[in-house]
């Protein structure tokens, strides 16, 4: 017994976790606030739970506005979708986000004709960062059996950094991206604190894993955080390829 008292008392001496472990109770390590909010999930994954924000709820354009002008969104709204009409220009919402959790559903025509990036472009600017193509882009496209650049099919983050797979469906049918966005911040002087990062689902296919973005897109040249901003709209392109105009529907986002 004696030399059992010295070597626990030397264990003690050299491992202090010992004795800190040997007097904590269950309860000191269990806590009861904050008490998370309740949110009602929705009725499948792909419906808006109780505190999302409807951007598209199938009848009009009243959470967008036209990217040309800031005056009303112009695309076709019909059967629950909304089509891209390419004489309006891009679309962006009237709110201004940070970071938040993002559903949208697209898609590419079944008559879709044309190859490569001229085959049902468009994006999703993940933040609109101006006028015209200016934001971080997610690219949206027919990369079903269509072969072009892996940095700009359906999925990449446009120019960046390839999908960590193709979950692409044929054409004609409804294909969903799932989004977590994590704003940029800058500091006071507009240097980059920490960048943008993302997570996106494809079809329910993990195809983006907490990716950090270098900058903004960049159609020409290497992506960089040259201009600091805050919250931002979010954007949908229209593309000026001939292909057949894509169509989306079902668009909500929470706030995170």
């Amino acid at each position: 017994m004696k030399h059992y008292f010295i070597v626990a008392t030397i264990a003690l001496a050299i491992h202090p976790f010992f004795a800190v472990h040997a007097q904590t109770k269950p309860e000191e390590t269990e806590f009861y606030t904050p008490v998370p909010a309740i949110v009602t999930p929705g009725s499948t994954n792909s419906t808006a739970p109780s505190d999302a924000i409807i951007l598209f709820n199938g009848k009009d354009l009243n959470e967008w506005v036209s990217v040309k002008d800031n005056g009303p969104a112009k695309w076709i709204v019909k059967d629950g979708a909304v089509t891209v009409d390419k004489s309006t220009g891009n679309i962006e919402t009237k709110r201004k986000f940070t970071n938040y959790q993002l559903h949208i559903e697209w898609q590419i025509p079944s008559n879709i004709t044309g190859e490569g990036q001229a085959r049902g472009n468009s994006g999703l600017f993940l933040a609109s960062t101006g006028s015209g193509d200016a934001g971080y882009e997610l690219q949206i496209l027919d990369s079903y059996a269509n072969k072009t650049y892996t940095n700009g099919q359906a999925g990449s983050i446009y120019k960046q950094t390839t999908p960590l797979v193709n979950a692409n469906r044929k054409p004609g049918e409804w294909q969903s991206y799932d989004v977590i966005w994590t704003a940029p911040v800058f500091n006071e002087d507009g240097s980059l604190k920490s960048a943008a990062r993302v997570t996106v689902l494809f079809n329910g296919v993990l195809i983006q894993n907490n990716f950090e973005l270098k900058g903004p897109t960049q159609y020409i040249g290497k992506a960089s955080y040259a201009k600091a901003h805050g919250a931002c709209p979010i954007k949908l392109q229209a593309h000026g390829d001939k292909s057949e105009p894509i169509s989306f529907r079902n668009i909500w986002i929470r706030e995170l």
